[in-house]
């Protein structure tokens, strides 16, 4: 495969992500894809390499939000005022942030770019923001959205949108839909079933308005590893529409520190903890950056991780109570570098909630996973872990609405064995992380899918010229 040549970039390419932690991290990520992928080697310390600008577009208290890690120098940061709920605010009540962003950012967002100089020559912006692509077309400017979720969940919701045009999704119906919605199987239906309970549906009816936008764009991009989904997925996305799909996979297993920073001490006593630990001896446990467990559940978690004899790192928002509880075996903390916790050698597994960017960290790392979905796309990608990758174990049947507790027996059981290296069937699960591992490595090197998918992109949507 031919490997694609240096890029000397121009232009001002706007970017805005969606204002939360999953979709900023990517956002921010790919930028630094396409900056790099103009960098000379060996680099050079003066800026005629390239003339391009990127000016990435936050909201006041997001900018508080970014830390001051080294970014190209070709990386700007833009603001637009704070006219939405605070991050801590989200939880509270999802839909009614999702409002509140596609409501009240586009009009600043607009004034933004008529101010911006040079020229705005080109827009990249979350599909689930909506009003970008409005902006854009009244402004004669090319614009590319970014998909922060996986291809398989596009696809379901995008066949789900042109089935049900006015979006008036009702559970009781969903059975109906069985064999009328092209690329969604029985399996997937069930998992809407599950995704359609009450106090979802309307953000999933928000998210099938955002869907329904992205015919309106110039190319779209999916994070995914094409090779990590069905080969007729993508092909069913490519053959939907007349403009280019980027399948991009960012490489997670680069380990940098996160550019999201937490109000916490910067000498990240955690890796002194982490060194302390056996090789594959600590189980990390992250359920998310905004949603949680009820308490009574909480508790049935710490009996059993207190009673297992495994050593685990805990990441939770809220840790004072729980530091009170966890034995000498766990060490909890607010916030960490996830980057840095999973791909340190002491680390023998994940407890995941299941989101996109957590599952595609622990995949590009060949951790295997430890499921326990707690909404939207979650539980699809907890399928695809089970059932298509097989790199992971359930812990919590996928069973959102329901108020059964997944009790401390059943969570000791499954810990044990999942974090037992002895275990022939926790071998199995190991070896086909690394499996998956090695095919992402392939697909980010030089002359891969990713990569070349990369270059494609910013050739085509971003003007480039080569040397």
């Amino acid at each position: 495969m031919e490997i694609p040549a240096p890029l000397k970039l121009s232009g001002h390419v706007v970017v805005m992500p969606y204002p939360s932690r999953g979709h900023v991290n990517p956002m921010m990520t790919l930028c630094k894809l396409i900056a790099a992928s103009s960098t000379p080697t060996p680099p050079t310390h003066s800026h005629s390499n390239t003339s391009l600008l990127i000016t990435f577009v936050v909201t006041q208290e997001w900018l508080g939000l970014m830390g001051s890690e080294p970014k190209p120098n070709n990386i700007r940061f833009a603001t637009i005022p704070d006219l939405i709920p605070l991050q801590s605010q989200i939880a509270s009540d999802i839909p009614s942030f999702f409002k509140a962003v596609t409501a009240n950012l586009e009009s600043p967002f607009d004034h933004l770019l008529h101010r911006l100089q040079p020229p705005v020559t080109a827009i990249i912006a979350d599909v689930e923001l909506k009003f970008p692509v409005a902006v854009a077309r009244r402004r004669n400017i090319p614009v590319a959205l970014l998909w922060t979720m996986s291809a398989s969940f596009y696809l379901m919701l995008h066949q789900l949108g042109s089935l049900v045009p006015n979006r008036s999704l009702k559970v009781d119906l969903i059975d109906d839909y069985e064999g009328h919605i092209p690329g969604i199987s029985s399996a997937q239906l069930a998992d809407l079933r599950i995704v359609l309970r009450e106090n979802d549906l309307r953000f999933l009816q928000l998210a099938l308005e955002c869907v329904s936008i992205v015919p309106k764009t110039d190319c779209l991009i999916v994070n995914t590893v094409q090779e990590l989904e069905a080969e007729e997925i993508v092909n069913s996305l490519k053959a939907m529409f007349q403009f280019p799909i980027y399948s991009i996979a960012f490489p997670y297993f680069k380990l940098q520190t996160s550019h999201l920073v937490a109000n916490s001490d910067p000498n990240v006593d955690y890796l002194n903890w982490l060194d302390s630990k056996p090789s594959k001896s600590v189980l990390y446990i992250s359920l998310g950056s905004f949603l949680s467990v009820s308490c009574a559940q909480m508790n049935e978690i710490i009996s059993a991780l207190n009673t297992s004899g495994v050593y685990y790192f805990w990441v939770v928002r809220e840790v004072s109570w729980l530091k009170e509880k966890c034995g000498n075996s766990g060490l909890v903390v607010p916030w960490c570098d996830q980057l840095k916790v999973l791909s340190h050698p002491s680390i023998g597994g994940f407890w995941s909630h299941c989101g996109w960017n957590s599952t595609l960290e622990a995949v590009f790392l060949g951790i295997p996973i430890l499921t326990f979905p707690l909404f939207f796309d979650q539980v699809p990608n907890s399928r695809q872990i089970l059932e298509v990758w097989k790199n992971g174990w359930e812990l919590k049947k996928s069973e959102l609405g329901s108020e059964e507790l997944v009790t401390q027996e059943e969570i000791l059981e499954v810990i044990r064995e999942f974090m037992d290296l002895g275990s022939g069937k926790g071998k199995e699960i190991r070896d086909r992380a690394l499996e998956l591992q090695g095919i992402c490595d392939l697909a980010v090197a030089e002359g891969g899918s990713s990569n070349m998918n990369l270059h494609a992109f910013v050739k085509d949507v971003l003007c480039v010229q080569g040397h």
